[in-house]
């Protein structure tokens, strides 16, 4: 009876020391292959940076493909603009306003959207970051977090300057606008 003691004592034993041994070797595995993938900071951090510096490659697509007439006659249009609303605002006639296109709709709202699907891409690369992941994943969310912020603000700053610049050489020329001379 003791020998079958001890032999169902040291079955027993083997079974539960394989059986720690196993769930250590999955808790191993399990660490190195995470089955959280899809749920890395890093890597949702990666993709919001991304989306957000392509919405701004986008942008400025669309501004570039506008189709525009030549610099001439904008500046003429824009005059022929200033003049008939001062001629208006001296009668007292309140303009029309003019419809707002569906595509410059979409443009504001990428506008708008942009640096906060960015920020959205650093608070996550500053999340992954702090959990102490892969540090390359929320480095690369982060920078393109940053650059797009950084792009889309230095793009409209060079876009308004310029703005200002035409805007500053029509009213130099203001006497010619109110001419009627020709």
């Amino acid at each position: 009876m003791r020998r079958l003691r001890q032999t169902l004592v040291t079955r027993s034993w083997h079974v539960t020391s394989e059986t720690a041994k196993a769930k250590h070797i999955v808790t191993e595995y399990s660490a190195q292959r995470d089955p959280d993938f899809p749920h890395h900071w890093g890597l949702w951090a990666i993709i919001f940076g991304a989306v957000s510096m392509g919405l701004v490659f986008v942008q400025i697509a669309i501004v570039m493909n506008q189709e525009t007439a030549s610099i001439g006659e904008q500046i003429g249009q824009i005059a022929g603009d200033i003049k008939r609303s001062a001629w208006q605002s001296l009668r007292g006639i309140a303009p029309e306003p003019e419809p707002v296109p569906y595509s410059q709709r979409v443009f504001e709202v990428l506008f708008v959207a942009t640096p906060f699907i960015a920020g959205t891409g650093m608070i996550l690369a500053a999340v992954s970051l702090l959990k102490k992941e892969d540090w390359h994943f929320g480095f690369y969310g982060m920078s393109f977090g940053i650059g797009a912020i950084v792009f889309q603000f230095v793009w409209w700053m060079a876009i308004l300057i310029l703005g200002m610049l035409l805007l500053t050489k029509i009213v130099e020329n203001i006497g010619d606008i109110f001419s009627f001379g020709g």
